[in-house]
């Protein structure tokens, strides 16, 4: 006898209402758009089409043809091995950091290329500055330590006209700094976002995607294949999330000034204790924490400013207005 069908919801309402992904895939309107996608589609056992996720290439053409179908980004792709990121997830995050600044701009969004953000860890896919311009018009600049990343962001840029003139990209030498030797003296920055190495070890890394793996096939798994790809500095690093975020806390305190929010990724709940402790001891003027899901996964944007509210006013008028 053939399994039950499940039944899905029509909508996926853990994600922010403006995110244009939250229906279920249109794959034969995806592959309208990206014929590429056509040989990764199969229907499975309960005879809905999908693409196995199991397959890193079925998950890069996926996110293309997403990219093509709603971003109009014709030309896009990664080098083997390096991090596909759910469009899905990326989008809800730029979504939710949008609120942030129409929440300090009477509740208005504000929009267009004076806009300028900054995606810590921009990596090879380029996703935050793709979505972010095509939203809401915003400009970004997007910096990683690895040059390979900076290559392929930069080449999907020159690829599409729309972005051109609107993304720069910039490699961070120094791989302990986060804004020092990206952020130029005089320059002001609307917004940060950052998607931190969630991991603090490689073993931990590997033993996360075996859990992940593990569960979402009901049998053990002994030799993954990150679905999602992923290089070194994109799942991990010395002392993991925690680190890393409470690392950039300290440092945007030298760049109070030239930045109105800061923000980041926070995936592990119980990092939160310490990177609220390093804001409070940074002097941080204001911290917002906004919870995020997508599926069965919770995560949540943690942002914080160090300009008060005359400062937040002088700032508005002369750059948003």
């Amino acid at each position: 006898m053939p399994p039950k069908k499940k039944s899905h919801p029509k909508e996926k309402a853990s994600l922010h209402p403006r995110n244009r992904h939250r229906e279920r895939y249109d794959f034969e309107e995806l592959i309208k758009s990206c014929p590429e996608l056509k040989q990764f589609v199969q229907v499975n056992a309960y005879n809905d089409a999908s693409v196995d996720f199991f397959n890193p290439k079925a998950v890069k053409m996926l996110n293309k043809a997403l990219l093509v179908h709603f971003y109009g980004i014709q030309h896009w792709d990664i080098p083997a091995g390096y991090l596909c990121p759910p469009i899905p997830g990326r989008a809800d995050y730029i979504h939710h950091a949008a609120d942030l600044l129409a929440g300090s701009n009477k509740g208005k969004i504000p929009r267009g290329s004076k806009i300028m953000c900054l995606d810590v860890g921009v990596g090879a896919g380029c996703v935050y500055p793709i979505i972010g311009n095509k939203a809401y018009g915003w400009s970004f600049i997007g910096a990683d330590i690895d040059p390979v990343s900076i290559q392929s962001s930069r080449k999907i840029v020159e690829a599409n006209a729309a972005l051109s003139g609107h993304v720069q990209l910039r490699l961070q030498k120094n791989p302990k700094d986060i804004f020092r030797g990206v952020l130029k003296p005089e320059e002001y920055i609307d917004l940060t976002v950052c998607n931190p190495p969630f991991h603090a070890s490689l073993a931990e890394a590997q033993a996360g995607t075996i859990r992940k793996l593990t569960n979402l096939k009901q049998q053990k798994v002994a030799n993954p294949t990150l679905n999602f790809g992923g290089q070194q500095a994109e799942l991990w690093c010395e002392g993991g999330e925690k680190r890393f975020v409470t690392d950039m806390v300290f440092q945007s305190r030298q760049f109070a000034t030239s930045c109105f929010w800061f923000t980041t990724l926070v995936s592990k709940q119980a990092n939160l204790k310490s990177i609220t402790q390093a804001l409070a001891q940074a002097k941080a003027f204001e911290v917002q924490i906004l919870p995020m899901s997508q599926g069965n996964k919770t995560s949540r944007l943690v942002a914080w400013t160090f300009l008060n509210q005359e400062q937040q006013r002088e700032w508005i008028n002369a750059r948003w207005h």
